[in-house]
């Protein structure tokens, strides 16, 4: 404390794991991290090319499958994406377990003690806690586990990334993964929410958005544009070559690039389409119907697109169909107030988020409300 209180503090950690093409890393070395999102979105994916990595380094990585994907599935994974037979093979480089009980788990995370890997991956947390009889919604209980099996692999300096859920709930799944608040707080490195842009499927590869959900260092977050509260720290692309070899990229974001809102609420969207008069912005709508913001916020860019250019002041009554079926009311053009609306027009769209403009004051200021407001951006 002395040394520290005199000067000597040592410079914040950097994440070095999973470098992007930049160098930046996704995770940090000694921490544990979160990776999160919907099945298939590229979870697995994303940590066994982390491991890749790390094996092609000279590193050591350990692979704890307790989400059943099975030895020769994850072997394979590994020799597609080019890690050598004789590297997996190798004990002092690579170790793979699918542990049955507690007891077997317990003995991997000793022999770790020694062995000190560089990378642990484990798929995943919803099958971890169940394991010690634990549930994923009881602080207390991700709590005991994490300090029985995570916090000794953190200690003898890896990189602990697990693979989670995401939660179901439209409020919940803003806010991260599924269960326990106590996961995010016990995250010492990033927490990675996982989007899919094209699905992973076997031989043609996928596309997935990497974005900042939780970064206790700031090291990553630092190196992603600003501007949103879980900003696209890179693009994750799987890559099919000759025969089944796999190779991946991780490039940075663009200036300027973001990741897709997630799916709004259908019922938001609902509560969004009955309001009278129309909502003015989505600040507007977020005041009047409540909830957590950010799912509001969606379900109010959902909405504008229904109403597909009807004019100011205009909605359909039976919102989520497309324009042409959604009996138009009110509005400047686009039809009469009992009438279908048919054919195109050219939509005006919103010089910030590109989305189109239905309000005669968004199209005259030539963007919508919540953009000019900083709702959206």
């Amino acid at each position: 404390m002395a040394s520290l209180l005199a000067g000597n503090l040592p410079e914040p950690p950097k994440p070095t794991i999973m470098r992007r093409t930049d160098g930046v890393g996704l995770f940090y070395e000694g921490q544990f991290s979160l990776v999160f999102g919907d099945p298939e979105c590229g979870k697995t994916w994303l940590a066994l090319c982390a491991i890749a990595q790390v094996l092609t380094d000279g590193g050591r990585a350990l692979f704890i499958d307790l989400d059943h994907n099975g030895a020769v599935s994850i072997i394979t994974r590994l020799l597609n994406l080019g890690v050598p037979v004789e590297t997996l093979g190798d004990l002092a480089r690579f170790r793979y377990i699918e542990p049955g009980d507690t007891a077997e788990l317990f003995q991997v995370v000793q022999d770790c003690q020694e062995w000190r890997p560089d990378l642990v991956g484990i798929d995943s947390l919803g099958e971890l806690l169940p394991m010690f009889r634990a549930s994923s919604n009881n602080g207390d209980d991700f709590t005991a586990v994490h300090a029985r099996i995570i916090k000794p692999l953190v200690r003898v300096g890896a990189a602990v990334v697990v693979i989670d859920h995401l939660a179901k709930g439209t409020e919940s799944r803003q806010t991260g993964p599924t269960g326990s608040p106590a996961k995010r707080r016990a995250v010492g490195g990033v927490s990675l929410r996982v989007r899919a842009k094209e699905a992973f499927t076997p031989g043609r590869g996928g596309t997935a958005y990497v974005l900042v959900n939780k970064d206790r260092h700031g090291g990553l977050r630092a190196a992603s544009p600003t501007g949103d509260r879980e900003p696209l720290a890179a693009v994750f692309t799987l890559h099919p070559e000759s025969g089944d070899e796999l190779t991946f990229s991780l490039r940075p974001a663009r200036d300027g690039e973001q990741a897709p809102a997630d799916h709004a609420a259908p019922d938001l969207v609902a509560k969004i389409a009955a309001l009278d008069p129309p909502p003015k912005s989505a600040n507007d709508a977020a005041a009047r119907i409540g909830g957590q913001r950010q799912a509001v916020l969606a379900a109010y860019r959902e909405w504008q697109q229904n109403l597909g250019g009807t004019g100011s002041g205009g909605r359909y009554r039976n919102q989520g169909t497309t324009p042409d079926q959604g009996v138009y009311s009110g509005g400047s053009r686009g039809g009469t107030s009992s009438g279908t609306t048919s054919g195109t027009t050219s939509v005006p769209r919103c010089s910030a988020c590109r989305e189109p403009m239905t309000f005669a004051g968004d199209v005259e200021a030539g963007r919508h409300a919540a953009c000019a407001e900083g709702g959206l951006k």
